[in-house]
């Protein structure tokens, strides 16, 4: 599965799809490798104006397109994955300085921009039905699969733990084929709330501070806070009979846990990453009140003098 229509340019595509193909061809067999294949370049002929094209869909058995559905969704999912690392990485490059260049040509200056941004709120807005029915652990797999293309990117050959990385990408690979897409379970409003999570955690809070860095260096001071995610998952009211105040209290109590520990966790890395002692290099007295302020006693006992 190298390539459909119109994606072929992009060689991330490429290289997910071929190993999709193998896993298809170890898991599935040659002969649904080879008609999946063989209906994929038939698609690309019909698509560039074949007429007489056969794509062989009526005769592949029950099983046989099942399989093929299932290869073809994890081919969209893994293209869908590649496309969205390239509007990434062309986002990288200097989006906003390129903006307020245009701005200026316009005759808007960083001052009259910083004003609009202060009076400007972009909400994006998690709700229940996009991500119900893909189950969680097709999701983690596929955010696997992102965090190790990024270390491919960065000429990693091996992971954290001493896996080959392109290795590492096939076994995530040959999990997705063998996980259930669908649910067979009923879903319930904490399932809901938890899908609607991962996408807090895995996306919103990682990249949200990135994009606050960039923006603040571009416009040389702090940039408002106008990009604010929301979430109706838990209190929506259009007639779902579980969503109650109990329901609503739960997904706000779960949803500032995950905003909370998240940023707890960074705080104890950059603790770990700046061991500096104030017997060494004397913190500034604004540090020092933040510190006295935390109320964290016994932080403040392990590294004294006196302790």
């Amino acid at each position: 599965m190298a390539s459909l229509p119109g994606i072929a340019n992009n060689p991330d595509i490429r290289f997910l799809g071929k190993l999709l193909g193998d896993v298809i061809r170890a898991y599935g067999g040659e002969t649904l490798y080879e008609r999946t294949e063989h209906i994929r370049a038939a698609s690309v002929d019909r698509h560039r104006g074949g007429t007489d094209v056969d794509l062989g869909l009526d005769r592949l058995s029950l099983d046989e397109t099942l399989d093929f559905v299932r290869g073809f969704m994890l081919f969209s999912m893994l293209a869908n994955l590649a496309e969205d690392r390239q509007g990434v990485a062309a986002e990288r490059g200097a989006d906003l300085a390129a903006a307020l260049d245009r701005l200026a040509g316009e005759g808007i200056d960083k001052a009259q921009v910083m004003h609009l941004l202060d009076h400007a709120l972009i909400a994006p807005v998690l709700t229940a039905h996009p991500t119900e029915v893909r189950r969680k652990s097709m999701i983690d797999h596929r955010n696997r699969i992102a965090a190790l293309m990024l270390l491919r990117d960065g000429g990693a050959t091996e992971t954290p733990d001493g896996d080959d990385v392109e290795e590492a990408i096939l076994r995530q690979i040959a999990l997705l084929w063998q996980t259930r897409v669908l649910r067979r379970e009923r879903l319930y409003v904490t399932d809901e709330v938890e899908t609607a999570l991962s996408y807090l955690r895995e996306v919103f809070l990682p990249a949200l501070p990135a994009l606050y860095q960039r923006w603040d260096r571009a416009l040389g001071e702090r940039v408002p806070s106008f990009v604010r995610p929301g979430s109706w998952i838990g209190g929506d009211r259009d007639g779902n009979p579980f969503v109650t105040a109990d329901s609503l209290t739960t997904a706000l109590a779960k949803a500032s846990e995950a905003v909370l520990v998240y940023y707890l966790d960074a705080v104890h890395a950059l603790g770990a990453e700046l061991s500096i002692s104030t017997d060494l290099a004397p913190a500034d007295a604004g540090v020092q009140a933040l510190a006295s302020s935390s109320r964290d006693t016994v932080q403040i006992a392990a590294y004294s003098r006196t302790a």
